[in-house]
């Protein structure tokens, strides 16, 4: 729900015209309304279909007249949000199905599950607990627009990689010199059509040298020692196996895996388009478009990540809690121990760590930040954490003053108090 993020702090409205808890299921989904505090809240089912859903809110728009009524459901139902999206007179409160399961846990001892004891639940969460939740806050639609570009080109990559995972395990079962003569990056076209010129080593070894190494410079494999590394190598090659039972399935399997691979590359081009153009679009985009190592893919996903929306987190600690990057600490008696936030949007926390990588290249004090860390014996993807919760801090500030990250300021700020993330330039001037 990186477009539909709920508020660190809720204002709830002193009164709602009613109370609604919705367990929404496969097939059908249960609710409970209430009226006020006291009473017997109304029971009812709705059959799954787009029909009735809107039919059923249309008749509560109609009913209290349009004015706010809070609705309680498990945030884990993310397609439905969009829905309610539509309907501005509710509030509404994602409630965590870990905290629902708890507060079933701890009013029905015998742990009897079943759609309106969760409705009502949800009910008792929303009607009671409101001012301990966090109501929903959406984006403007441009940023939810760019919200679903980033994700779907996400969960496209990765479908890509699964494909080129598998790609390397059937080369591996038959034809493992190919992943030595195609390069590192089997997405590339010249490994797809290299791949599909020659499927297995006998038909390889059919070519021509000259044919070879025609190929690999119309590719712009130009350092001749490659190619004549590649080229000589070739008359010593054997094939794993040639057993046409093996071989005959393998390349098969290799021409739908390329298929598959090329398709995806050709939507990922798609996706990059739509998002450059999203993106340009974007009211904040110069604000995140410049920042350093953030690049056309990574920029908008930050974007993405703060959102629209400003009164969203009232301080910087609350986005840091949001996005995954501020520990927990518990405390037991004499023990205090520190771990991961479970509970976070992956996609989101991906984006600022994966941000955090890129700024060890291209940013100076972020670069002694890591060597720093390295030097302490703290493992990469612990320092890449800390340094984005570092970053995360700068990014809200720079956020919700609309002021452009500027590199030469902040490490002016850096000399103030002699910081030892000061790169050693900047320290010795």
């Amino acid at each position: 729900m990186n477009n539909t993020t709920i508020t660190d702090k809720t204002t709830i409205p002193t009164a709602f015209a009613a109370w609604i808890g919705l367990d929404w299921g496969d097939r059908e989904h249960a609710y409970c309304l209430a009226l006020g505090r006291e009473g017997e809240p109304e029971k009812g089912k709705l059959l799954h279909s787009a029909e009735n859903l809107h039919g059923w809110l249309k008749g509560l728009e109609a009913r209290f007249a349009g004015r706010p009524v809070a609705l309680g459901l498990e945030s884990n139902r993310g397609a439905l949000f969009h829905v309610l999206a539509q309907y501005p007179w509710l509030e509404v409160f994602p409630i965590n199905p870990v905290t629902s399961a708890r507060y079933r846990k701890a009013f029905i001892p015998s742990g009897a599950k079943d759609d309106l004891p969760d409705a009502l639940i949800l009910l008792d969460l929303v009607r009671f607990h409101a001012h301990k939740l966090r109501r929903l806050l959406w984006d403007d639609a441009s940023t939810r627009k760019l919200a679903a570009l980033v994700q779907a080109r996400r969960d496209t990559v990765d479908r890509r990689t699964q494909g080129l995972n598998q790609l390397t395990g059937v080369l591996k079962s038959y034809y493992p010199q190919a992943l030595e003569l195609v390069g590192e990056d089997l997405s590339a076209p010249m490994a797809l059509e290299f791949l599909r010129r020659w499927p297995d080593l006998i038909e390889l070894k059919s070519a021509r040298p000259a044919t070879l190494r025609s190929f690999y410079y119309r590719h712009n494999v130009r350092r001749p020692q490659r190619v004549e590394k590649r080229l000589q190598s070739l008359p010593g090659m054997v094939a794993l196996t040639t057993d046409d039972a093996v071989v005959s399935v393998a390349r098969l399997q290799l021409k739908l895996l390329l298929e598959l691979i090329t398709t995806f590359n050709k939507h990922i081009a798609v996706f990059d388009a739509q998002i450059a153009a999203a993106f340009a679009a974007h009211a904040d985009q110069a604000l995140f478009r410049e920042l350093p190592g953030a690049g056309k893919v990574l920029a908008p996903r930050l974007a993405v990540a703060f959102g629209s929306e400003r009164t969203r987190y009232a301080d910087a600690a609350s986005f840091q809690k949001h996005a995954g990057l501020a520990p927990v600490r518990e405390k037991s008696g004499g023990q205090l121990w520190t771990h991961w936030r479970w509970q976070a949007p992956v996609f989101v926390r991906q984006s600022l760590v994966e941000w955090a990588g890129q700024t060890v290249v291209w940013c100076p004090w972020a670069k002694r930040y890591y060597q720093r860390m390295k030097a302490k014996g703290k493992k990469h993807h612990v320092i890449l954490r800390a340094l984005a919760f570092k970053w995360s801090r700068i990014l809200w500030k720079c956020w919700q003053t609309h002021t452009p990250y500027d590199d030469a300021r902040y490490l002016k700020a850096l000399k103030q108090p002699k910081s030892p993330n000061l790169p050693l330039t900047q320290a010795a001037a």
